[in-house]
């Protein structure tokens, strides 16, 4: 696993509720009034499909009925970040556009008829929200919500299908993943911001938006990874990693990693690369007939097609993490689910993010979940292009960009 380059200082907690957007009227947030007014802050916003983002100033309206407008502090760059930035799907095309989905922060204003948050509450945005009204979060069988859902096409706010984010000559500038993360204020949907315990380090909890919450999530909801059981995860990015912490807390006797990239190592590792067999017979011959869990995070269906077949036959699980934007459908036969062997999606880790996440906050809190070694970089925010670059070159796990 990559070891961190940047020293860990934290940002203080006052130091942050007296930061200020770069804009002459705009007020301290410690101890100006700013609920009702728009503000002016920076923002990175992407113009167009694999432009660089350009760090300019925008204007961000007060939020709506059951709407938030939270102060962003940290937040850190994900591989979905980077397939929407360029744009491969025609129906992503949403430009100019504020991107990001892994934050943390805090509350700056509230909205007509929210009452479970306030101004000054730490919070973390999520992509996958909750109203807590429909019929979809009111059932324990689905952590989805019928209008707060993770929907990747949508670039608009829910309450009245418009922007809260313009240029300085009042042009829209759209949104992404019910969180729009890359500038220092944003607003969201009440339901899509989860409240966590004060005590906490913002920067860590960034984490939780996205990738810890869906792969440990993974592990412990969707498998439900049972102590001494063996696991391969393909792909061994944050999202991977997140699984293979998942699973050794919940005791797991073989954790396998499959990367292509030999630097994303863990103890049990393999290269597809080095082999001169498929990936699903060596883990067989590791295993005696295959894994209990495996877990596809590459978004390759190809990947997937190894990940399923690596699992032992009778029982095995396979679960789908990883985005495939690819139009290409699954590589299986129907009979080959007759041997026993189960293959399920799960977004955001089957956590339901509002109500469940500030518990996982608090067990990392009480570090049953390590954290540390997945940030790898930390950079000032204006240096945002850097931070997408070391995510595509394979360098990091998770840059966190400060505010």
């Amino acid at each position: 696993m990559f070891a961190s380059q940047l020293t860990r200082k934290i940002r203080t907690f006052t130091r942050s509720l007296t930061s200020t957007c770069r804009h002459s009227n705009i007020r301290r947030f410690s101890t100006m009034e700013t609920s009702g007014e728009v503000i002016t802050c920076k923002a990175a916003v992407a113009r167009g499909p694999g432009e660089p983002l350009v760090v300019e100033e925008i204007k961000v309206d007060p939020p709506k009925k059951m709407e938030v407008r939270m102060k962003v502090l940290y937040s850190s760059i994900c591989h979905t970040d980077i397939d929407i930035w360029k744009g491969t799907n025609e129906a992503q095309r949403a430009f100019p556009r504020i991107l990001g989905h892994e934050a943390a922060g805090i509350i700056e204003s509230v909205g007509e008829g929210v009452t479970d948050l306030k101004k000054g509450d730490h919070v973390i945005p999520i992509f996958n929200g909750e109203c807590g009204n429909c019929v979809y979060c009111k059932s324990e069988k689905t952590n989805l919500c019928e209008t707060l859902r993770v929907n990747p096409m949508k670039s608009v706010m829910v309450n009245d299908g418009k922007c809260r984010f313009s240029t300085m000559d009042g042009k829209p500038i759209y949104h992404f993943l019910n969180t729009s993360t890359f500038t220092e204020y944003t607003v969201i949907d009440a339901g899509c911001a989860a409240k966590i315990d004060p005590d906490a380090s913002l920067k860590k909890m960034s984490l939780l938006s996205c990738c810890i919450s869906t792969g440990v999530g993974a592990a412990w909801n969707c498998a439900n990874v049972q102590a001494g059981s063996t696991v391969a995860i393909f792909g061994l990015g944050a999202l991977g990693l997140a699984v293979a912490e998942g699973s050794r807390v919940r005791g797991a006797s073989t954790i396998i990693g499959v990367d292509i990239n030999s630097e994303k190592f863990i103890k049990d590792f393999i290269n597809p690369k080095d082999l001169g067999t498929p990936v699903h017979e060596k883990i067989r011959e590791m295993t005696g007939g295959g894994v209990d869990y495996s877990f596809e995070c590459a978004g390759n269906v190809d990947v997937l097609r190894e990940s399923f077949l690596s699992t032992h036959d009778g029982w095995g699980s396979t679960v789908l993490l990883g985005i495939h934007p690819n139009p290409r459908m699954l590589p299986l036969h129907p009979m080959e689910l007759f041997d026993g062997r189960k293959i399920i999606g799960t977004v955001f880790g089957d956590f339901k993010g509002k109500s469940q996440l500030p518990h996982l906050a608090q067990q990392c809190i009480n570090g049953v979940l390590n954290l540390d070694e997945f940030i790898t970089h930390e950079l000032p925010f204006e240096k945002i292009n850097e931070a997408f670059q070391l995510l595509l070159d394979g360098k990091s796990l998770r840059c966190v960009l400060k505010f």
